[in-house]
């Protein structure tokens, strides 16, 4: 109950309260092999599996507010280790220390959620 109360103080001190939250269709995971230092960045849809090792990684769901959709990513997601759930919640991209998974061999992060691209629809001067 404090993680939860702990991560959503977080996720609205920096918001406006009208900042609506969008969610998205996917988004992009890192993970970092700890004994080898490799970094892998995955891109997964909403739902999708990754299999990392022995761990499989899903991507529940990836939300941002629609006023900084690259800065304030925060995704639910699910670690699992065969039948063993490791990780189960919501991971915020601008604070990874915040929710992280515990363990000893890999890192797992969100980068961003999927969000549409503005720069054409800016550049059209009609």
């Amino acid at each position: 109950m404090t993680r939860f109360l702990t991560l959503a103080l977080v996720l609205l001190a920096g918001q406006p309260v009208a900042a609506e939250i969008v969610v998205a269709k996917g988004g992009a995971l890192r993970v970092q092999d700890k004994m080898t230092g490799t970094v892998t960045d995955y891109d997964l849809a909403t739902g999708a599996q990754q299999a990392v090792g022995r761990l499989t990684v899903t991507l529940d769901e990836c939300r941002y507010p629609s006023d900084l959709p690259t800065g304030e990513a925060f995704a639910h997601v699910t670690i699992a280790d065969g039948s063993l759930a490791l990780f189960k919640g919501w991971m915020v991209a601008s604070s990874p220390a915040l929710s992280a998974l515990d363990h000893p061999r890999y890192d797992v992060w969100v980068l961003r959620c999927d969000a549409p691209q503005t720069s054409e629809a800016e550049g059209s001067g009609g």
